[in-house]
């Protein structure tokens, strides 16, 4: 009989993991919907969400739960990618959708250690990571077409999202009953939109840094939600979409509870990563 315990462990880590994001993500839209309400709140990204719980009632070590939950997310969504646990294929889609949860994974470790570094008192970066990134790439060779790709792969993502909430979508991994879909697709269409939006934005941002040769046109959440306010009717934008990242955030601990998680087994995670590397060698 097939020993499960390397199965339940990436199970649990992923589970754990979008529980943690998902709580990142409602700190980040409530914050940035109290902003929108004038109530003190401040639209900021996943980092600003950190600081905020590391300032409040057992800060320290929820920031170190929230670190390690993030940690197996991406530990996940590694496996994810690699091993094609969601049977996404090969063919050009699913390439696109297992690259994706790659550069997930390294979004999200790097957030990790962030929490990391921040629970245990050593602090967060005084830089701006995207902006000091994206200075390195634009100063390679080609790298303002480079970074104008990222820019157009960002919004192209963005209006994946979009098209995943128009078409409603968004419950298909989830094992619900007819009664829970109900309220879990709304809530999700509505997080999708929202992820939607800020993906465009952001990467509009991109684009504009690598049109102008300019790294300081590279700007993140917080700016995509300072832009929005700044519009015509700007506090009901900003409202909306802070309001839609609440909803992204409890659909993902919705998933923690409900998605479809077919792990593989450890051994079979190693052997599917030995694959991948003899065949891009």
């Amino acid at each position: 009989m097939r020993r499960l315990g390397g199965r339940n462990t990436l199970e649990r880590l992923a589970r754990f993991g979008y529980g943690a994001r998902g709580f990142v993500y409602c700190v980040v839209g409530g914050l940035a919907v109290l902003a929108a309400l004038g109530a003190g709140g401040r639209a900021g990204d996943s980092r600003g969400a950190l600081r905020t719980v590391f300032g409040g009632p057992f800060g320290p070590v929820l920031v170190g739960a929230i670190a390690l939950g993030l940690a197996g997310f991406a530990v996940w969504r590694a496996v994810e990618a690699v091993t094609d646990a969601d049977r996404r294929g090969t063919a050009p889609k699913g390439l696109a959708v297992r690259a994706a949860h790659l550069i997930s994974a390294g979004i999200y470790g790097g957030l990790a250690l962030t929490a990391a570094s921040l629970s245990l008192g050593l602090g967060m970066s005084g830089g701006d990571g995207m902006r000091d990134w994206s200075a390195w790439v634009m100063a390679r060779p080609f790298g303002r077409w480079l970074l104008a790709l990222i820019g157009a792969a960002i919004v192209g993502g963005g209006l994946g999202f979009l098209w995943k909430a128009a078409r409603g979508d968004v419950t298909e991994r989830l094992l619900l009953g007819p009664a829970q879909a109900r309220w879990a697709k709304p809530i999700g269409r509505f997080g999708y939109a929202a992820r939607g939006v800020a993906f465009l934005i952001i990467g509009g941002f991109l684009i504009v840094a690598a049109w102008y040769q300019r790294s300081s046109e590279v700007k993140g959440l917080a700016e995509a939600f300072a832009l929005l306010r700044r519009q015509e009717y700007g506090a009901v934008l900003l409202g909306l979409v802070a309001a839609g990242h609440v909803a992204f955030g409890a659909f993902g601990l919705i998933q923690a509870r409900y998605r479809h998680i077919d792990a593989p087994d450890i051994d079979e995670a190693d052997e599917a990563a030995a694959r991948a590397l003899r065949d891009l060698t």
